[in-house]
């Protein structure tokens, strides 16, 4: 679907695929040629690795600059900082369903399900941060609270991020909040949501279960690929 997407826009793109028994070394090396390669504006490594893999050390063999996920440690360290850099996709695509569907964000309290790396951390620092559109309370838990019932129904705002297949269930929904539905698990070849079906009962606001944060997240990719692009044009003199 990416390539899909990146070919309706005019980008082009390349897939790199590499074995499930690849090495450490071998997958290092390749992201660095692709980094180095000065026909390449932007890069992402597709998660979750094989098990035998190491993630972080994948991630640092990135330019930060051709960053194009937004989880390069220094592009995270830009993030906390509140400095210029690109976001991680889908807390940036969350924050664009958010903001077009006119749910009230600044000064509301966000309540969000999960602390990985991909959504719940990167977004609860976007979330915080002190700018217009933003600038919430963020409240981060995870499924090894106990009582997660409590912290959820505090929530304005619920954003379910933790990979296990309907763990946000009714009664942990205020009547009325705007509830995002961000992880997804597996269950065969079935794709399940976070979010159990009736919270939109109760939601004043609710994203489509399956086929909401995911093109978001599409579209962002696309859109830090385009300003990466850019960033590196004005930096070659091409305007």
């Amino acid at each position: 679907m990416k390539h899909q997407d990146c070919a309706e826009i005019g980008v082009e793109s390349v897939h790199e695929e590499l074995p499930g028994n690849v090495t450490q070394h071998r997958l290092e090396s390749v992201i660095r040629s692709l980094s180095a390669n000065p026909e390449v504006d932007a890069l992402l490594v597709q998660l979750p690795l094989p098990k035998h893999l190491n993630e972080e050390r994948a991630l640092l063999a990135v330019d930060p600059d051709k960053d194009v996920d937004g989880l390069h440690p220094v592009n995270l360290g830009r993030l906390v900082m509140g400095a210029p850099g690109p976001l991680p996709c889908t807390p940036a695509g969350i924050v664009e369903l958010l903001h077009a569907y006119d749910v009230p964000v600044s000064g509301q309290h966000v309540v969000i399900v999960g602390r990985g790396l991909t959504i719940g951390r990167p977004l609860a620092l976007l979330l915080a941060l002190k700018r217009p559109g933003l600038n919430a309370a963020v409240t981060v838990v995870h499924t090894g609270v106990a009582n997660l019932g409590e912290y959820v129904r505090q929530g304005d705002i619920v954003v379910a991020a933790a990979g296990w297949a309907n763990l946000v269930t009714r009664d942990m929904v205020r009547p009325g909040a705007a509830v995002v539905g961000a992880g997804v698990s597996r269950e065969g070849k079935r794709l399940l949501s976070d979010v159990e079906e009736s919270v939109a009962e109760v939601a004043g606001w609710m994203t489509p279960r399956i086929g909401g944060v995911g093109p978001m997240t599409r579209a962002m990719l696309l859109r830090n690929a385009v300003l990466a692009a850019e960033r590196r044009a004005a930096a070659l003199g091409g305007g």
